[in-house]
């Protein structure tokens, strides 16, 4: 799943690649229509799409979000939420479409704008109000836009593990399950221990793992990943998806645990505290 650290980068590419230009032709290939693609201004997705201009792009949470000027009426937004496995991709226009690709838009400046989803789980939201978005409205504040103070007080809202908390997007807006993972291995903290078992200084060290984690991670996907943003480089993980391996810190081995569809890897040593069954 697309995080922050994947988001952000690919933004920064379409801010490049994208803004100010004309999707000259849109082409909205079936059967993901109906499911994908989600026209909330009742006149046409590909329609009101064709002709229109992308003004701006800004990734907010797990989204992406294009301004639009179409070519009658007034601004529209474009807020794609490619899920567990949607991702955009820029491409030559003879070049050979991925499987499961849904969307195609051609640029004014050469070239095309696409989107593909092997899982069919994304969405694409064409809309005049972005609160019309299903999830958008109720999203916490980005990262890097807290404060330690208001980063302590968001989480006493919360009860349960900390992996949890730190996943729902109302509490803080970006990060699943593969930077969650991540940030609570860097700051030596078990994903399952509860939020209200966590001591102040505790709380200080994940405020602290975040932001660095997250500020590091965009910084390697924006070196690995340059201008091919279909892509999600992720070997550079510490833990998620590395169970088995010795953890980078200590050399004991990365646990994991299936609970919920969710995979979370750990290390048992440096984040002592639970009591779960796992490798």
């Amino acid at each position: 799943m697309p995080e922050l650290p994947e988001l952000e980068v690919v933004c920064e590419v379409l801010q490049r690649r994208l803004v100010g230009q004309t999707l000259a032709a849109v082409d909205v290939l079936p059967p993901g229509g109906p499911i994908v693609a989600r026209d909330l201004t009742g006149q046409g997705f590909a329609a009101v799409l064709t002709g229109a201009a992308v003004t701006a792009a800004a990734r907010r949470g797990k989204f992406l979000i294009f301004t639009l000027a179409p070519a009658a009426g007034g601004p529209l937004w474009l807020a794609v939420n490619p899920k567990l496995a949607g991702r955009l991709q820029l491409a030559a226009a003879g070049e050979k479409r991925k499987a499961k690709t849904w969307l195609v838009a051609a640029l004014s400046g050469g070239g095309e704008l696409r989107y593909l989803d092997p899982k069919q789980m994304g969405q694409l939201y064409l809309t005049p109000d972005l609160a019309r978005v299903p999830e958008y409205a109720g999203l916490g504040p980005e990262p890097a836009a807290l404060s330690l103070a208001d980063f302590r007080a968001r989480l006493r809202a919360f009860r349960g593990e900390i992996k949890g908390i730190l996943t729902r997007g109302e509490c803080v807006a970006g990060i699943g399950n593969a930077y969650a993972d991540e940030i609570l291995w860097a700051a030596r903290l078990h994903p399952y221990r509860k939020r209200t078992q966590l001591t102040p200084e505790e709380v200080d060290r994940l405020y602290a793992a975040m932001q660095t984690t997250l500020q590091e991670a965009v910084a390697k996907v924006r070196a690995a990943m340059g201008e091919a943003i279909h892509l999600e480089p992720r070997d550079f993980l510490a833990v998620h998806l590395r169970s088995g391996e010795p953890c980078p810190r200590c050399g004991g081995p990365i646990s994991v645990v299936s609970a919920n569809q969710r995979l979370t890897n750990f290390c048992r040593t440096c984040q002592p505290g639970g009591l779960i069954k796992g490798m």
